[in-house]
Parts: structure tokens; sequence; C-alpha cells
């Protein structure tokens, strides 16, 4: 792994947690007055989900902190060989970039509404316009890309399985969402959902 890697890829997960999460949380938070950290801390299934999804997390960061500061190339531990190649990291990084941009945009265009998990005492505003005109879980979207470019820039076992549990947490938490904007904004919302996509495209 190259050392430009090694410095890019703790920073770029530094910068996408501290810019997608702590700051527009505490943004959201002071127009709010109240904590956008809305996920459950009990043993529900919804709980649980938030529970899984904080300890892949956590995996994820104390996984590129191997990968950074090792004094071997644990990079190529559980390596998938075909995949290795310059071109390819390039795309990868190209890819977490965008998808960075992608996300912090959307953020903004969701403004108060933004929450992490589902606010069931506060309805906010559905947002539809910009980027939401295109995807309905644009910030979902984007982590996923995020994944998907690490994948391709560390192509190991280890990435491809953070890559598919993430999108998999997910897709169940995008469900558990849904089911709450169709009772909190009924037929507004379904007649949003027939017009745009899950995530983009055909999906």
């Amino acid at each position: 792994m190259t050392d430009f890697i090694r410095f890019f890829i703790p920073l770029y997960f530094i910068l996408f947690f501290l810019i997608s999460f702590v700051g527009i949380s505490y943004k959201v938070a002071k127009q709010i007055g109240k904590n956008p950290n809305v996920l459950p801390n009990d043993d529900s299934a919804y709980g649980l989900v938030g529970l899984y999804f904080k300890f892949v997390l956590f995996a994820l960061f104390m996984y590129i902190l191997f990968l950074s500061f090792s004094s071997e190339d644990i990079s190529s531990v559980y390596k998938i060989s075909f995949l290795e190649n310059n071109i390819i990291q390039y795309v990868g990084l190209i890819i977490m970039i965008l998808a960075l941009i992608w996300v912090i945009k959307a953020q903004i265009q969701m403004k108060n509404s933004w929450r992490i998990g589902i606010d069931n005492r506060t309805k906010t505003e559905l947002i539809t316009h910009g980027l939401f005109r295109f995807s309905r879980n644009p910030i979902f979207l984007g982590m996923t890309v995020s994944l998907v470019g690490f994948f391709l820039v560390i192509p190991t076992v280890i990435a491809l399985t953070f890559l598919l549990i993430g999108s998999v947490l997910m897709q169940i938490q995008i469900r558990l969402e849904e089911e709450y904007l169709i009772k909190e904004h009924g037929q507004i919302y379904l007649a949003y959902k027939n017009r745009v996509k899950r995530m983009l495209g055909l999906y």
C-alpha cells in the first residue's frame, strides 16, 4: 500500500465522520434545540440495528488504523489479487471523494430534517428537491458508494465484508424509515416514492 493511500484513507474517514456526523449534527442541534441522534439504545429490533451499525463503524475505524500504522502491509491479507491495479485504485479514490461531496450536499439540502435514526417525536419536513429528486436516500447512497470506493482502493475480503454488511444494515434502516414516512406523510410520500427510486436509477 503506497504512502499516499496510508495517509488518505484515515484522513478521508475522519473527515467523513467529523463533517457528515459530528458537524451536521451540531449545526442541526443548535437550530432545533435537541440532539438529532435519535437512535434507540434499547433491546428492540431497531435498537439492535443501531448497535450493529455502531459496531461496524468501530470495526471499520480499527481496520483503517491497522492499515495505516501497521509496520507490515496488512492490506495484503485476504487480498483479491485480480483487482490490484493502479487505475482501479485511482477510480476508487475519485469515487470516495465524490461520495463525500454528494453526502455533504444532501445533508445541507435536508436542513433541519437531518436525523440519525427515526424521530418519532418531531414531524420533519419531507425533502424532495435537490439530490432527493434522483434518490430517496442520497445520504445512504453516498455512504454505500464510499464503501465501494474503499473496496476498490483496498481490494481485500475484509473491505468487501464491510461493504456487504454496511449495505445490508443501511437497507434495513431505509425500510424502517420508509414505514415511518408513510405514517407521517401519507399520500404525499407514497407519490414521491412512486416517482423517485429508493437509491438511484432502476432501484
